[in-house]
Formats: structure tokens, sequence, C-alpha cells
């Protein structure tokens, strides 16, 4: 059946307000700081193909459902649920990511899939935050639920509920958020039957299918013909996964660009280190790697013609059929085996992110933006002067990456739509002062479109706790292109003692202050050919201070007027002379920040020559 045009825009309005009234109404009754004000849960749809049809916001997949439940034996008001990282093919990363995914019915057969997943407070293991640093085994990381029907028929599990509430140490918070997305599914998949009513089966899923089609034919035209033909590498690395010494975890792709195959991107894993003694590991390789395709998927739409087409672009199951994935032998941090620990994954699965962001950069001559900030979780616990205990924890962002036609952006977060925790609502439910909240100067790399700058924030404990960080660029940086600087890394100090990316239980007292200064993106091009009214703006502003405009950029300023930074015209002429002078003449198109030869397993520089010039 031929889909008609304006039913089809219709049917995709519909989607994309179910799938955020689902979101609304999650957020709006949800209980835990991690899922109500953090926001870090996501909402998805998905026809009975097992297809995502909504594309503003990534979600897990349906496959494990109906690998274990067929389709024919569910009926209205079932619910089901999963966490299990090894049985979710690919769609769950570690423990504490919860997923319920209700069916939708049409005169009584299912039509398609609500589902919702999101990262909870606690769910067991090791550490309060059911994330241990350390751990070597995912036994050690919280409860793992297989594939369970939840809700049959309308009627909640009590067993399993009880069983998963009593492995929390947050047992209430995890009561109310599971019933909070299992009721928001629920309503989402009486919405989404609505429109089957309304409409009729067969002309919705023409539309379905028009959708995803016109997902393909965009990416394929507007996207993919951007990328030379060709074969391109680029790797980069996790630094550390808690257990072994500091050193480089490889994460390399080789991209393969070939326009007229039924596939026109092949992106090779191999090359990959093998999987980490620590939890660092991400099982990726299930399920043909259909939930990295579309994971990845985002990144090209750097290529569109204008940041605001860009925004246009979703990416729903239409950017699958676009890539094909070539996976190592089991045994990788790609491809761990079980039980390989998992709590950290996002060092491997966000970091890949950059490293496709880099190999585009090399194939298009960098038109694509610098590296970004990676997600990271910070926190403090403990119990109140009442003896309860608490558990805060937050997902900081950072500084995205300057772009070949604007500077990055200041303390965006990965995950779409995620925010930090309101300081008033953080002071009024734990025992500590937020003292500062702003941006962390000079922190994005320095260049002609400069990095984005992350977070400084300075927490005073009121009372004895414990700090809790899952963090990487503690040591690498995120890297500069096409001349520009890589940023600052992560760092937090507690009272001037300098603490690891990975941390578990570091004692705070009471007054000592907890200082956490987040990454700033990567530069584009070279500083010194920046704008100096920009970098004399910049200092105005709070971004870049008078040493590093100096150092950095190569700009004096003239501060007679404190508020009013002046650009010594001649001054910044001479200066910019003698340190282009300076310059190396083979400088690298990427820079990585001096973090890189630190660590142990560093490369030769024939190995670096090879990577920047393959």
């Amino acid at each position: 059946m031929t889909a008609d045009p304006i039913l089809i825009e219709i049917v995709e309005g519909t989607l994309a307000s179910v799938e955020k009234e689902v979101e609304t109404a999650i957020a709006r009754t949800a209980r835990s700081p991690m899922i109500r004000d953090a926001h870090d849960f996501r909402a998805g749809i998905h026809d009975v193909k097992l297809r995502k049809l909504t594309g503003r916001s990534y979600s897990a997949l349906v496959q494990p459902i109906v690998r274990d439940f067929p389709i024919s034996e569910m009926n209205p008001g079932d619910v089901f649920f999963h966490n299990d990282v090894y049985l979710s093919e690919g769609g769950i990363g570690h423990l504490p990511d919860l997923c319920v995914t209700v069916p939708v019915f049409h005169k009584g057969e299912v039509v398609a899939f609500v589902q919702a997943f999101g990262h909870h407070d606690d769910i067991g293991g090791a550490v309060p935050g059911s994330m241990p640093s350390h751990a070597t085994s995912v036994f050690e990381e919280g409860l793992m639920v297989p594939p369970i029907k939840l809700w049959d028929r309308g009627v909640p599990n009590r067993a399993a509920l009880t069983i998963m509430t009593r492995n929390s140490r947050m047992p209430d918070s995890l009561a109310g958020d599971l019933d909070a997305e299992c009721s928001a599914c629920l309503m989402g998949a009486r919405r989404l039957a609505e429109l089957f009513d309304r409409y009729g089966r067969e002309a919705v899923e023409a539309c379905f299918d028009a959708i995803i089609d016109k997902t393909t034919e965009t990416f394929r035209r507007e996207l993919l013909s951007k990328i030379p033909e060709g074969v391109y590498v680029w790797e980069d690395y996790a630094e550390h996964d808690g257990v072994d010494e500091p050193k480089l975890h490889t994460q390399r792709i080789t991209l393969t660009v070939d326009h007229s195959a039924p596939e026109p991107l092949v992106i090779d894993f191999t090359g990959t280190s093998p999987q980490a003694k620590g939890p660092i590991n991400h099982a990726g390789d299930y399920a043909d790697g259909v939930f990295l395709k579309k994971w990845l998927a985002p990144i090209l739409r750097n290529l569109a013609d204008t940041p605001e087409r860009m925004a246009e672009l979703d990416v729903n199951e239409g950017v699958v059929p676009l890539i094909k994935m070539i996976f190592p032998e089991k045994g990788t941090l790609l491809t761990p085996i079980f039980p390989a620990p998992t709590n950290a994954r996002t060092f491997v699965i966000l970091r890949l992110l950059g490293v496709l962001a880099g190999v585009l950069a090399k194939a298009t001559g960098g038109r694509m933006p610098a590296d970004q900030e990676t997600i990271r979780y910070t926190g403090v616990y403990g119990t109140d002067e009442d003896g309860t205990p608490y558990l805060m924890r937050e997902v900081l962002g950072g500084g995205s990456g300057g772009r070949w036609y604007a500077d990055g952006e200041d303390t965006i977060h990965v995950v779409p739509d995620s925010r930090n925790i309101p300081v008033e609502f953080a002071e009024a439910r734990w025992p500590f002062r937020v003292e500062r909240l702003g941006l962390a100067v000079d922190s994005g790399g320095p260049g002609t479109f400069r990095g984005g700058l992350g977070y400084d924030k300075h927490i005073r404990m009121l009372r004895d706790a414990s700090f809790m960080s899952i963090a990487d660029r503690s040591i690498l940086s995120c890297w500069g292109v096409n001349g520009g600087r890589a940023g600052r890394p992560f760092v937090v100090t507690i009272e001037g003692r300098e603490m690891e990316g990975l941390v578990d239980d570091a004692p705070v007292r009471a007054g000592e202050v907890i200082r956490i200064r987040t990454t700033g993106g990567g530069g584009w091009g070279s500083p010194y050919d920046r704008d100096p009214e920009r970098v004399a703006a910049d200092v105005r502003d709070g971004k870049v201070s008078v040493a590093g405009a100096r150092d950095d950029y190569g700009v004096v300023l003239d501060m007679t007027d404190p508020d009013e930074p002046r650009v010594d015209q001649e001054a910044t002429a001479e200066l910019r002379a003698r340190l282009r002078a300076a310059e190396p003449p083979d400088r690298p198109f990427f820079d990585r920040g001096p973090g890189y030869p630190r660590l142990s397993g560093g490369k030769t520089s024939a190995d670096v020559d090879y990577l920047e010039k393959a």
C-alpha cells in the first residue's frame, strides 16, 4: 500500500508526540533524582518488525523481548522488563539501566511497542550506585534480570518487584521509578492504539515504512554523499579501567566508503584492544550491532549543509541498512565474554562517537567537530543527620568540540535532554552546600573556533561522607582538529588531594570542599587565526583568562578597564608572529594534548604517523 503524504506527516507527528508524552509523564512522576531531575532516561517507539520509528532520542531494543516471549503470546496490559547486559542484544550497557517494554494492540494483535529505559539510583552490587569502579565481574555490579513479564494483563508481578527492591539500597526510589515508567509506557501504548483505530493498520504501517525509507534516502543523499570513497583509519583510547595501571585501551575504526555498495559505510572495529579486567567493556556485537549503528549515526549529521538542517535530521531504523559493522573476535572491549564487568562502558561507547568523528574528519578535510566531552558520574554518599542513608549522583557534562563554522558548546550533556541537578534541590535534600557552579575557565581547547568549556563545581560537605567518580579524560584530553589544540582534562580535588577518575569511596570530612572541573572540548583550527576581538570577548565573559589569551592565542590585552578588555594590536601582531615561527612545520592534524605519551602502551612515532596519514 502506498502511504498518503498527508497521513505520513500526521503519523510522524503523532509518534513524536507520544514519545514526548511518555517522557514527560516519567519525569513528572518518577522519584529518583537521576530520573526525575537529571533526566537520564529515554523513551522509544518500535513497530512490530522491531524497527525504531522515532529519532529524537535513542532507546534500547525490543529484540530480547520477542526472543524470549513470542509476540503471539502477548496480551494487552503486559509489561516486560530486563536489565541483563549480555541478554539484551546490545541494547543495555550496564545494570543500572532498567528497561520496560509494552506491546501495542489493535484488534487483538500486536502492532507496535512502546519502551522506556533509564539509569536508576541503585540495583545492588558492591557499592552504592551499582557502579563499582574496581569490579572484575558483572556479579559485583548488581542484580541481573533477564527479560521477564513484570506485569501480566495489567497485574504487577509483586514477587519480582519485591526481589528487585530488596536488592536496592534505594528501594522506594526504585519502586517509584519503575511504577512511573510502566504506567507511562502503558499510557503511550493506549495513545498509539488510537492512531491505529483511527486510520487502520494497513495505512499506518505503510506510513511507518515511508518514515524509515525517508531517513535512509536522506542520509544517503545529503550526508554520505559528502564522504569521498576510500579507506580511513582513526583510533582513540580509554585511559584506565579501574583495575590495571593506567594504559591505552584502544578503540579503532577502519571506515570504508563505497557509494555503489548496498551498505555504503563499512565500520570495522578490528584493532580494538582486548577486553579490560575492569568495568569499561561494552557488549556491542549482538544483533549485528544494530544498537551501535543507531548510536553512532548521529555523528553523520555533522555533514549536513547547515546547523539548522542538522537539527532537523532524526535517527531511526532507516540508518541501519546504510551501515555494515565488522567486529573483532570475542574477547575485546566491544566483544566482551560474560561475565566481564561493564558498568563504566561509557568509556568505550562514548569514545566511539569521537573515533567516528575523527575518521570522518580525516575523510572530509576537517569538516567535523573536534573531540567532545564524554559523560561522567560524580557524587557523594553517606548518612544524613537522622542517620538515613543517601546517595547523590550526578551526570556532569563538559564542552563540545569546536566546529569548522563555530565554537563548541559549553557544559553540554551527551545524553539528550540530560541536565545537572539543580543547586537549590540538592542543598535542600543532601547535607552539603554548592559554593560554586560555573564555567571552567580556559578548559576549552584553543582554536580558530574554541572548544566548549566544562563545569567548575565546588561542593562543601556538612557531614562526613564518601566521594565517588566514574570518569575518563582525567589523563587524556579531548583532541583538537586541523591545528586546534586539545581541551583541558577532567580533574577532582578534595582539599588539594587529587582524585583518580575511577573512585568508589574516597573519604570526605565535614567542612572539606570537593572541586570538580569537567573536560573542555577540543579546538578547531589554529588559535593564532582566531579574531583577537573574540578572544577579548571571551576574557570579558570569563571563559578565557588574560594569561590564556596571551599564551594560547597570542593576544595581548590592555586590562586598564577589567570590564572591557582591549586588544593591543601591535603587541598581538608581534607575539603571534613569534609564536607562528616557533610552530613545528609538521604539526599533526590532530592534537591529543600532553597526557598521551604519559600512558604505558603509548604509540611510537611510526604508529602515530600511520594513524595521522592512513
